[in-house]
Formats: C-alpha cells, structure tokens, sequence
C-alpha cells in the first residue's frame, strides 16, 4: 500500500518562497515518476511540475524559472522548491505518483495548502 504525505505548506507573503515535501511509502520508490499538481478554489487540479524516474522534468508555464522540482530516491522524497511565490500561487498542492508497467498505479497525497499575500 503506497503513502504519500505532502508537508511544508504555509502562508508567505508575495516574492517569498517555500518548499513542499511528499514523502513515499513504499517500495521502488525510484520507478516511479512523480508530479505536483495545484487547485485553486473553483478550478481544475493542473500540473505545476513533473519529474520522471530518470530525473527528466517538465514546469508549467507558469511556473518555469521560479519553482524547481527535484527528488531524493534514498528517502523516497520528492521537493518542490518554490521562489518568487505570486498571489496566484495560492492553492492546495498534491503530490502524485505515477508507474505504468502494463498497470497503470496513480497514488495522490492528501495535498497541503499555499497561500500567498500580496
């Protein structure tokens, strides 16, 4: 049974920065690829930023240059560095886990909230 567990959520003022965690149970957590997704009240879950098992990344557009998504497969971690945090930042943030070795698994964290002032 797969975990995940998001933390380091907060209230920062605009132009600051965070970092979320999401800590997996598990095994192999290294094939797995992983993602953060934000929702916004009244909005659509979107894709923030992914990295694969090999270490590959994608940002959204409206995030690239500003958050940095990286993973630690020995603690079966993976981190979204967030900097120059805007207003529009604000959202629930979801980790999610992703293998598809015939199956498809797709595991979700419970999310942890961010919320930015202006």
């Amino acid at each position: 049974q797969v975990q995940l567990v998001e933390s380091g959520g907060g209230l920062v003022q605009a132009g600051g920065s965070l970092r979320l965690s999401c800590a997996a149970s598990g095994s192999f957590f290294s094939t797995y690829d992983m993602a953060w997704y934000q929702q916004a009240p009244g909005k659509q879950r979107e894709l923030v930023a992914a990295i694969t098992s090999g270490g590959s990344t994608n940002y959204a557009d409206s995030v690239r240059g500003r958050f940095t998504i990286s993973r630690d497969d020995a603690k079966k971690t993976v981190y979204l560095q967030m900097n120059s945090l805007k207003p529009e930042d604000t959202a629930v943030y979801y980790c999610k886990m992703t293998r598809d070795w015939g199956v498809k698994e797709d595991y979700w964290g419970q999310g942890t909230q961010v919320t930015v002032s202006s």
